[in-house]
């Protein structure tokens, strides 16, 4: 089964990119957490820690595909050193204003700056995969292994914050992801030889390769309804785990939701599928679906453990058809702006969905609150069912540069 995998990371330097861009990503699953921890030891306000790391979180989201524009448009190599060290300035600034008592107005203009800045790495490291792997089968298998390592970061990215954050100091946490950021993010751009070329605009604009967006648009809000889901089903989690005095189990019953995830993506990487994409991509989200809803009527903990391990396994292969579909559509030297519209949705879907799940939970317990993750699948599943994928770009084609900006 692993054959699959060891064939992609043989190939000269995708090992490499792989993993330094897994290390770059880190900061995606410890900044918001760390924000929230750091700003509510110092101030003793979770709402005012929520407002400081909101902002970070909308304009991460509003500058995600003007930065992978960026990308396409100037090359991995010139856009991510620069947007990285903008970040950890921003961030260093933000720690220092918060810790040194600044005015609020100084953490909250730090959080945005950071927040625009944090460069969205699984879009460039996607694009790379695409511009490395000619066959369409291989690069399925290693949006299976990038699917592998989001679920990796976002397991470990909060575990880490909140440890060194609580154990060590407030500050640590941040700082951590800072360093992960900052050193993840500079070797992995210094690896020019697997980056996709550059495409500057020409002043021709009628030559430029269209945006299909007939298929990146219902993916986006797949992905939007993806974030969504993962908000309200942690939060719920949580609150479900308190409601039942078992607090610490809290964190396992996540993991295992997490566990099936990883193992369906590995599974969905090694596998030869004869199902179209979009066909997986609808048959992923209905399971979603189908999975959710058995939530809200548990009370026992081990049966919630079966069940949310059970679930976690339409998740990976939900994930991983969205951003094949999309990389198999959208023009090459627009990749990573495309993917960039896929990542938008499911960072900007989190907090919606902690956000309406907390409300169920305050007003009828938690375990209605899962059926804020159901609705979520159930929109996720429409969205699929609207995607057309009218053309089929190859990732690997050579494409004259033309105007590649909308």
């Amino acid at each position: 089964m692993l054959e699959t995998y060891r064939r992609i990371l043989s190939r000269p330097g995708t090992a490499l990119f792989s993993a330094t861009g897994l290390v770059a990503r880190l900061p995606i699953s410890m900044v918001g957490l760390g924000t929230v921890l750091l700003v509510e030891n110092e101030t003793g306000s979770y709402g005012l820690a929520g407002s400081v790391s909101g902002v970070g979180l909308v304009a991460n989201a509003a500058f995600a595909v003007p930065q992978g524009r960026w990308a396409d448009r100037l090359g991995q190599a010139r856009v991510l050193p620069i947007a990285i060290t903008i970040w950890g300035v921003a961030l260093a600034v933000l720690m220092w204003a918060v810790e040194s008592g600044q005015p609020l107005l100084v953490a909250y203009v730090a959080a945005a700056v950071g927040g625009a800045a944090l460069p969205g790495v699984g879009s460039c490291v996607r694009a790379r995969w695409a511009h490395a792997l000619p066959d369409a089968r291989e690069r399925q298998t290693a949006f299976a292994l990038e699917a592998v390592a989001d679920e990796a970061v976002f397991v470990t990215g909060p575990i880490v914050v909140t440890m060194l954050a609580t154990a060590v100091d407030p500050v640590a946490g941040l700082t951590t992801a800072v360093v992960a950021g900052l050193a993840g993010t500079y070797v992995f751009s210094a690896q020019r030889a697997t980056a996709p070329p550059p495409h500057p605009p020409e002043h021709d604009r009628t030559q430029r390769p269209r945006m299909p967006w007939s298929t990146v648009l219902p993916l986006a809000v797949v992905c939007l309804a993806l974030g969504t889901l993962f908000g309200a089903a942690e939060v719920t989690t949580v609150a479900f785990a308190e409601e039942r005095d078992v607090e610490a189990l809290a964190g396992v019953l996540l993991a295992l939701w997490a566990a099936g995830s990883l193992i369906a993506g590995v599974l969905t990487g090694a596998v030869v599928w004869r199902a179209e994409l979009v066909v997986r991509l609808r048959v992923g989200a209905a399971a979603m679906t189908v999975t959710m809803v058995p939530l809200a009527l548990i009370d026992s903990v081990l049966l919630m453990a079966g069940v949310l391990f059970v679930a976690g396994f339409a998740i990976a292969p939900t994930l991983i058809a969205s951003m094949s579909l999309a990389e198999s559509t959208v023009p090459p030297s627009r990749l990573t702006e495309g993917m960039a519209f896929l990542h938008t949705g499911l960072v900007a879907g989190v907090a919606p969905g902690a956000t309406l799940s907390g409300l169920v939970v305050d007003a009828s317990g938690a375990s209605p609150a899962y059926l804020v993750s159901a609705v979520a699948g159930a929109v996720a599943l429409g969205a699929a069912c609207l995607t057309r994928p009218r053309q089929v770009v190859p990732a690997a084609a050579t494409v004259v540069p033309t105007d590649r900006v909308a």
